[in-house]
């Protein structure tokens, strides 16, 4: 299990061979890409320490406001390797964890599940855009454009799918795994700008939100003194 306390606030620094875990992040209440990667090393069981980037630093803020191509963190450091980009991280904690349920046993259901979280990893600019990330507001009435509801529609159809054909409650069936990590910003996302959702969808963003490892980060966030003024415009 993850320590939830101290964090310590640093630079991004690749751990010694043999030290415990790192896993560098950026703002709890803004960084979909940081609460990815810490819910994948959650729900991989590994043990390890947090490393919060601090708010002014420079990249790191980059990449909350969508100014950088390539994403840093959340970064994983573990027995002399330094793992970046959420999908890589979930690679390697596969690899490192293979018992753990980040990941279906059943070949196909295996392929689905790579394949929506590498669509996640890779796709919905027009959401990040128009709907970025932050635990601390809500803007019900918020108008979605054109350009993000392509986005939203095409995830619900996803977790339509996944949920139909899995059982629930998460994407691939009993237990929380790596597509409900990559999924779970979205989650966060609809109830911030309140995006109405059918019945399936909407029980399952309550399933996310009542994590253990969702409240503890969310109450995390909330405690955040930080803010990006860019973030926190008025919708």
């Amino acid at each position: 299990m993850a320590q939830a306390t101290p964090h310590r606030r640093g630079t991004r620094q690749a751990a010694a061979p043999g030290s415990r875990p790192t896993l560098t992040i950026s703002s709890r209440n803004y960084s979909s890409w940081s609460l990815r990667g810490w819910l994948l090393a959650r729900f991989a069981g590994l043990d390890f320490d947090v490393v919060v980037v601090e708010p002014d630093d420079v990249d790191a803020r980059q990449e909350l406001l969508l100014l950088t191509p390539s994403i840093l963190v959340p970064c994983l450091t573990h027995e002399g390797a330094r793992v970046w980009n959420t999908l890589a991280i979930a690679q390697y904690l596969h690899e490192i964890r293979p018992d753990a349920p980040l990941v279906p046993a059943a070949r196909v259901a295996r392929a689905h599940c790579w394949s929506v979280c590498g669509e996640m990893n890779s796709g919905f600019s027009n959401l990040r855009a128009a709907l970025p990330m932050n635990l601390k507001a809500r803007h019900p009435g918020h108008k979605v454009w054109a350009g993000a509801q392509p986005d939203i529609d095409r995830i619900v159809q996803i977790w339509s799918e996944c949920l139909q054909s899995y059982g629930g409650p998460y994407l691939f069936g009993p237990r929380p795994g790596m597509a409900d990590a990559m999924y779970a910003p979205v989650v966060t996302r609809f109830l911030t700008y309140c995006v109405p959702l059918d019945a399936g969808c909407s029980a399952y963003c309550e399933t996310i939100m009542a994590l253990p490892e969702m409240k503890e980060w969310v109450e995390a966030a909330l405690q955040e003194p930080d803010e990006i003024e860019e973030l926190d415009m008025d919708f």
